[in-house]
């Protein structure tokens, strides 16, 4: 088998970075492309807590738990602080049902799932006044099921940590737009209105962008976009060691450390790659996020963020080779998920390529389903 030396990540999300970086570890020379444009990493909330999560699809949901046990592995190789970290901290999950005895078949589910997932940490119904005590701004009288495991995620912050890394082993990294195109049956050609370059192994980790990037190659690929919009705020609180709130909805709202808190995301099915932030929205949900917690009302709002994320049409995600185009990996169709499993499928594409034996069976996550010729 002929070594691979030269290898092109196109994405820099968190696929692309996590992949990138491992690459980057080993003896290849890795060059990672983006164009930052509608990343779904940096509008993604930013909850890692797939246990209580009650979609049925089974390798999704091995998927997603097996990402979110990957995280403590790639802080401990990113040299970051398990306990003390602005890019991910477990501080736990508040999970909240319209009904009490929903919330009961949802600790019931993750009570059955603690026996295989021992990272879900410590499950425990907690009434109004024990949730004020854990997240001071709550103001309803809801009941909410805590899993201590739970975590928040910054991915932004981590996405640049991986990329940062990567280049301090010898990456390359291009901010440009590419295309791309085979040369011939062993290379591949990357351009960008600066310049061109072949590689012999590229990885396509370009989300919901992955079918205009493959059209070139006469492929035909299963996404379609959803676009997903976020609010971050700030308050004047010591935030660090809150639990991330994720209400009967979609409206997640996650406190981080230094007074941050977002609150996020929107799911958009008709917004397609539309970047344009719309106030209507974000009002809408800031209000549905104050109905929970009232104290939100006194926060400060220090930015908003767009993004598209990718979806297939069954909404399972895939990962691997492309069929027919040696040395040609994609990951794609993570969809709300993408910065719980995205860390663990970026670090199984550098096993692909190094010729390792993945965490996971592929062929759970089969490309070709996805990806066809025209």
């Amino acid at each position: 088998m002929t070594q691979i030396k030269r290898i092109a990540v196109i994405g820099g999300g968190i696929v692309g970075a996590t992949a990138a970086f491992y690459l980057s570890q080993k003896n290849y020379e890795v060059a990672i492309y983006d164009d930052g444009v509608g990343q779904a990493t940096s509008a993604a909330a930013g909850i890692i807590c797939p246990w209580l999560s009650q979609r049925r699809n089974k390798e999704w949901y091995q998927l997603a738990s097996k990402g979110a046990a990957f995280y403590p592995q790639l802080m401990r190789d990113l040299n970051e602080p398990l306990n003390d970290s602005d890019i991910y901290q477990q501080v736990g999950t508040l999970v909240f049902k319209k009904k009490p005895s929903l919330l009961k078949k949802l600790e019931q589910l993750a009570l059955k799932r603690l026996e295989t997932a021992p990272e879900i940490g410590e499950i425990s119904l907690l009434s109004p006044k024990e949730i004020k005590a854990k997240f001071p701004l709550y103001g309803s009288e809801e009941s909410a099921l805590f899993a201590s495991g739970g975590a928040r995620v910054d991915g932004s912050l981590l996405t640049k940590k991986l990329i940062d890394q990567a280049k301090s082993n010898g990456a390359h990294y291009y901010p440009e737009k590419i295309t791309l195109s085979q040369t011939n049956s062993t290379e591949y050609l990357i351009s960008s209105a600066t310049k061109e370059r072949t590689y012999d192994t590229v990885v396509l980790a370009v989300g919901a962008w992955l079918p205009e990037l493959l059209e070139p190659l006469d492929l035909a690929v299963d996404i379609r976009p959803q676009k997903g919009q976020l609010v971050q705020l700030h308050l004047h609180e010591d935030m660090s060691q809150w639990p991330v709130i994720m209400p009967d909805g979609e409206k997640d709202i996650i406190p981080f450390a230094n007074g941050k808190i977002v609150v996020g995301a929107t799911h958009e099915n008709d917004g397609g790659y539309d970047l344009t932030a719309t106030k209507e929205k974000l009002d809408l949900m800031l209000e549905e996020a104050i109905e929970l917690a009232p104290g939100l009302k006194n926060a400060t709002i220090t930015g908003i963020r767009v993004g598209t994320r990718a979806y297939t049409s069954d909404f399972a995600p895939f990962f691997g080779a492309v069929p027919g185009y040696p040395n040609l990996f994609t990951a794609s169709g993570l969809g709300s998920s993408g910065l719980t499993s995205g860390p663990l499928i970026g670090h199984m594409l550098s096993q692909i390529i190094s010729g390792e034996s993945t965490d996971l069976p592929l062929s759970n996550y089969p490309v070709e389903h996805y990806i066809k010729k025209r």
